[in-house]
């Protein structure tokens, strides 16, 4: 039973028999003077309460649009703090490619290299003058770099160390700044991108358009783990890309490479792709798919991706339920639809260390491979010629494999 509302009565206490000119009032007449004075009373007190009630509104109103006001410049210092200790961190990237074009015929009727001018973003990880950024924004073909500093500086040195293959689902290159001409490269922080839920809030930097250098916009991470199909705006090529962040954060051509950054100002993405015809809807590479590639080239100078050789479906609850796999996580081997592209890669440290079709992998060396882990970034954290432990998923049965990483091939 609910509760009875409680209601506070007032009593009026009226003289008993009151006179008034020598005279004794009427019954009537009391009752007359006491409805009289409950009146003017009740209205006194109704617009003592609105007034009251008004005040206390209007101070309510404006405390909270105080406090909105309040978290608002809050949000908009914090963002500007973030870009100041993030952005001196964000290069341009400004590349000369040499390209085949149907149109410019020779005198003998061969195609002639043309010089195509590109653009995109770099983040700096070393002092020294290493520079990350998109494979694709520095391709086959590439006959210069430099890059472009966020004071303005133009920085002509500039080598590519190394470029992930073509058909590599991580679209990723290096550089290196060979003459920063006595400035000082301040590297960018690296965060934890296994940490990020959706729903965080992001910031993205980058050379928008190739020509609005230091873009900075804001958004929320909206998903993870997607896998999309990428190519240039040419159409001429394309590329498969896995495991990528989804971010409402606007991304634009030439922000490619760039990094996308938590509210500590750590670097959690690559800001690598977006999507056309869409509002808002662009993609990162997870920072940690990155990290083994980053020790390796910080210690080496060069790098080598950890390869297992098996082809394979990140594990959601809908491909689960297509293939009947008892898990919903982990790195499906599906049967392979064309016998030229096993699952399997003959002669790979899968083969050899008995990997088959429908195996599911589920742990790498005790860590699972899920949502936020795939495969390809608990991989990424070994070099060539480690040793790992692949728990896996075949039939009812778990199974530990030892496995022997090897170099992923050139054309592979």
């Amino acid at each position: 039973m609910a509760a009875k509302e409680k209601f506070k009565s007032f009593r009026i206490t009226l003289p008993r028999q009151p006179f008034y000119g020598g005279r004794r009032l009427s019954a009537r007449e009391l009752a007359t003077a006491g409805l009289f004075l409950l009146i003017i009373f009740l209205s006194g007190f109704s617009g003592a309460w609105l007034e009251n009630r008004s005040n206390h509104t209007g101070l309510l109103t404006a405390g909270t649009l105080g406090n909105q006001k309040r978290i608002v410049t809050s949000q908009s210092q914090l963002i500007n703090q973030i870009v100041k200790n993030v952005g001196p961190s964000v290069v341009s990237v400004n590349v000369a490619i040499n390209s085949s074009s149907s149109g410019g015929l020779g005198m003998f009727g061969f195609s002639q290299p043309e010089q195509e001018q590109a653009a995109g973003t770099g983040i700096i990880i070393s002092s020294s003058g290493l520079v990350m950024t998109n494979r694709h924004v520095v391709p086959s073909g590439t006959t210069s770099v430099s890059v472009t500093l966020s004071d303005g500086t133009e920085l002509k040195n500039v080598s590519v160390i190394g470029r992930t293959a073509e058909s590599d689902s991580l679209d990723v290159a290096f550089l290196r700044i060979n003459d920063a001409k006595g400035h000082k490269l301040t590297p960018a922080i690296i965060g934890d991108s296994s940490q990020v839920q959706v729903g965080d809030d992001v910031v993205a930097i980058g050379n928008a358009l190739g020509q609005f250098q230091n873009t900075v916009t804001t958004g929320i991470i909206s998903g993870y783990g997607r896998s999309v199909q990428a190519g240039d705006s040419s159409g001429s090529s394309s590329e498969n890309l896995d495991n990528l962040f989804h971010t409402d954060a606007a991304i634009n051509e030439g922000n490619s490479g760039g990094p996308l950054v938590n509210l500590n100002g750590q670097v959690i993405g690559i800001n690598t792709a977006v999507a056309g015809g869409a509002q808002n809807i662009g993609f990162a590479i997870p920072i940690n798919d990155v990290k083994g590639l980053i020790d390796q080239v910080l210690k080496n100078g060069k790098f080598a991706r950890p390869y297992v050789g098996v082809r394979y479906i990140p594990l959601t609850a809908d491909v689960a339920n297509e293939f009947n796999l008892k898990v919903q996580n982990g790195a499906f081997v599906a049967p392979a639809n064309d016998t030229s592209n096993p699952s399997i890669v003959p002669d790979s440290p899968a083969d050899k260390a008995g990997l088959q079709e429908n195996d599911v992998i589920t742990a790498v060396n005790g860590r699972s491979v899920d949502q936020t882990h795939s495969l390809t970034s608990l991989l990424s954290q070994y070099q060539p010629g480690d040793s790992v432990n692949l728990t896996i998923l075949r039939g009812d049965k778990d199974l530990h494999v030892g496995i022997t990483l090897g170099a992923l091939p050139s054309n592979s």
